[in-house]
Order: structure tokens, then C-alpha cells, then sequence
């Protein structure tokens, strides 16, 4: 292939000149639409797909895809950011309508259960172009010490830093190499059954005496039955995976795999929150709190001195007096906007380790009406789990560390 060419989604050679061309799927939409007539069901689907199969860029051994998911952010974040900056009321408008529309498109991929990397390619852009802007028009107004750059530069870095750790392997659970094979067999162990319901919240127990130790909440014993065994003695048994979920572990149904100790797939880091990463992800929402936060107070110093920052957000007379301090300006209300959410995530995710709960958990307790609400709703407490504020800390600041034991009461 030369750089010009691909291999399309039909397994043929294409070529990009002829991207615009003999496109079925648009011309009989484009008819339909002409006549007045409803499209067909797929029909939207299927123009989607040509499209996305088509928006390629040259590269050496042939051209190469481009998630179109990442082409929004890009184009309309600086465009609606600096038409925000020209009227007040332009800026209301614009960043009312931007958390909406963000809104929409998150239930429209949940409800599709579609993976996308616009949310984390908004994210990482608006980190970008918000350090940018900041570098470019506050920066040089002589208000912001080198040192105060610095800082705030090295807080990103560290944020940075924490998200390639918390995209990382959340603690997938192995994929079984055949269906039929099994890793030990239901004769060596008869005094173990599956108990419990499909929510995995309930593991392996043991009959009798429990006696045996376990490993972050995950029976040391036969972690697999075979496909044949009866529904009645198969309640936690993945039938996705084909395997046995040990405690606290579930299925996500965006990344296909189970996940030791779920939480949730987070769309901001496009990937789930289990055991191996949920201390990363809590660093990561904290950095960018942190971060955030310093940038808007020094941002607000500069374009409103006389104002403490909380008050200049909402009353800065001569911010739109000129165009940069307008850009800054609707520039920090964005960034308002994005922390006000995240650190309502955060939150969240501080008061479900302090009662040992994943969100997971306590959507189903919820569902099931098995769960306490708390502080107002803002907490589910299963009662599964739950060891008191600082033993439920320890356990979350120890996840993941393989000389973990715990002790037989901790399997449900």
C-alpha cells in the first residue's frame, strides 16, 4: 500500500482520493431525505460506519483511521470558546449548552453501550488548551510569578502522570483459553459450591468451617466450573467470560471483561475503575482538583485583583472590556464548570471508600432495595462490606498488593 491507500471495512483496496465517492449507504440516505422519506432501521448506523471507515490521514505503510470521536473536541472547543468571549450573553448561552450536549451524548453511548474516546479527548484538550490560554494571555500580564508557572505546571504533569496509571489494567480477570476446559475438577472439591446471586456480590463459599484465607476478597480454590453444571449451581458464574467471578468482581459490558472488584467504567480515562487502578483514578480526580483550582484562583488574581476569587467569579466588572480578558474570563468558567462535576465525583467515590462500597454495589443494592441511604442519598451502604471508616480506608489503600490476606468473613 502506498501511504494513500487502505484496505477499507469490506476488505477492499481503496484510495483516499476516492473518499467522496460511490458511498451507497450516503446517496440512498440522501434520496430518502430528498423525497421525504424515513430512513430505514440500521440505515443511520451504516452511514456512520462508511464515514468513520473513510476519515483516514496519509502515513507511510498506508493511510490510517481516525477515531472520529477525537475530531470534535478539537474543532468546537476553541471555536465556541472564543465566540463565548465576544457578548456575555454569548458565554451564557454557550456554556449552558455545553454540559447538555455533553449530557446527551454520554446517555446516547450508554444507551448504545458503545465505547468512544470523545470524553477522554475532551478532557486531555481542554487540559491543553486551558494551560494554553493561560500561558498566552494571563501569563504576560506580569501578575503570575515564574515560580506560580511552575507550580501549576508541575501539578498537570503529576495529573498526567496518574491518569497513564489509572488507564492502566483495572484488574481484568483472566479470559479462559477454551470452554470446555476447566482448571481443576469439581472432585477435587466436594465441598464447594456456587452460592448467591449474579450480581457478585456473593462468591465460592465453603462449606462447613471456613477455614481458608483469601487474597483481596478472592478464594484461593477452584475459580471456574464447567459450562455443564446446572443453572441452580452456576448463580456467579460469568456466562460472557465462562468463569466463576470471585467476591466483589463483575462484568462490564463496554470493555467485554471482568473486572476484579468494579466500581464502574469511567468514560474520562475510557476505561473501568476496578482493584488494580482505583487508587489511581482517586489521585488522578485529585490533582486535577487541586491543579484546577490553582489555576482559576491565579487566573481570577490577575483579570480581577481587587476580588477575592470566589467573588470575581460571579461579579468581575471589566472582564469583557477587552478581548483577552474576556477569553480568560469565560476560559475560567469552564474550567468552573468541569471542577464543580469532577469534584462531585470525587466526592462520591471519597464517601464509598470510607463505607467500603463500590458504585457498582450500590447501584444494585438500589435496584434490589437492599441498601441504606446516607448523607442524604449521596452514599448507599450495603452492609456487606463496611469495617468502620479507617479499617475500610486501609483496605482500599492496600488493594492490589499481592501479600494481602484477609480473613474467611470477608467472602460472602
Amino acid at each position: 500500500l502506498c501511504c494513500c491507500e487502505y484496505v477499507d471495512r469490506n476488505g477492499e483496496r481503496n484510495h483516499l482520493v476516492t473518499c467522496l465517492c460511490d458511498c451507497q449507504e450516503l446517496d440512498d440516505g440522501c434520496d430518502r431525505w430528498l423525497t421525504c422519506k424515513s430512513l430505514p432501521p440500521g440505515a443511520l448506523e451504516r452511514i456512520t460506519d462508511a464515514v468513520a471507515d473513510r476519515v483516514r490521514v496519509p502515513w507511510f505503510a498506508g493511510a490510517v483511521k481516525i477515531n472520529i470521536s477525537l475530531v470534535p473536541p478539537l474543532l468546537l472547543l476553541p471555536v465556541l470558546l472564543h465566540v463565548a468571549a465576544l457578548h456575555f450573553l454569548l458565554a451564557l448561552l454557550i456554556l449552558t449548552s455545553l454540559p447538555v450536549l455533553v449530557l446527551w451524548y454520554y446517555y446516547l453511548t450508554h444507551r448504545r453501550k458503545e465505547r468512544t474516546l470523545f470524553f477522554l479527548s475532551l478532557g486531555l484538550f481542554s487540559l491543553g488548551y486551558m494551560y494554553y490560554v493561560f500561558l498566552q494571555e494571563v501569563v504576560p500580564r506580569g501578575s503570575v510569578e515564574y515560580s506560580q508557572v511552575v507550580i501549576l505546571t508541575c501539578g498537570l504533569v503529576l495529573m498526567l502522570a496518574a491518569l497513564s496509571q489509572a488507564k492502566k489494567d483495572p484488574g481484568y480477570l483472566p479470559i479462559p483459553i477454551g470452554k470446555n476446559k476447566v482448571s481443576c475438577h469439581l472432585m477435587d472439591l466436594p465441598s464447594k459450591k456456587v452460592m448467591g446471586n449474579s450480581n457478585g456480590l456473593h462468591g465460592v463459599a465453603t462449606l462447613g468451617a471456613a477455614s481458608g484465607r483469601a487474597v483481596n476478597g478472592e478464594d484461593k480454590g477452584c475459580s471456574r466450573l464447567p459450562a455443564e453444571e446446572p443453572e441452580g449451581m452456576r448463580k456467579d458464574w460469568c456466562t460472557r467470560c465462562q468463569l466463576v467471578r470471585p467476591a466483589r468482581a463483575g462484568h462490564c459490558r463496554l470493555c467485554g471483561r471482568c473486572v476484579r472488584r468494579l466500581d464502574h467504567h469511567c468514560v474520562w480515562i475510557n476505561s473501568c475503575v476496578g482493584e488494580q487502578n482505583h487508587q489511581a483514578f482517586i489521585l488522578t480526580l485529585s490533582l486535577f482538583m487541586l491543579t484546577s483550582v490553582y489555576g482559576i484562583t491565579l487566573t481570577l488574581g490577575t483579570i480581577c485583583r481587587d476580588r477575592t476569587p470566589f467573588m470575581a467569579l460571579f461579579y468581575c466588572p471589566g472582564a469583557y472590556s477587552d478581548y483577552s480578558s474576556a477569553l480568560s474570563f469565560t476560559c475560567v468558567w469552564y474550567c468552573a464548570i468541569v471542577t464543580a462535576g469532577m469534584g462531585y465525583i470525587l466526592l462520591i467515590q471519597l464517601l464509598n471508600i470510607s463505607y467500603n462500597v463500590t458504585e457498582r454495589e450500590a447501584r444494585l443494592a438500589l435496584r434490589d432495595n437492599t441498601g441504606r441511604r446516607l448523607l442524604g442519598g449521596l452514599v448507599i451502604d450495603t452492609g456487606h462490606y463496611n469495617r468502620g471508616f479507617l479499617c475500610n480506608w486501609s483496605h482500599f489503600l492496600s488493594l492490589g498488593s499481592p501479600a494481602l490476606q484477609r480473613s474467611a468473613e470477608d467472602i460472602v
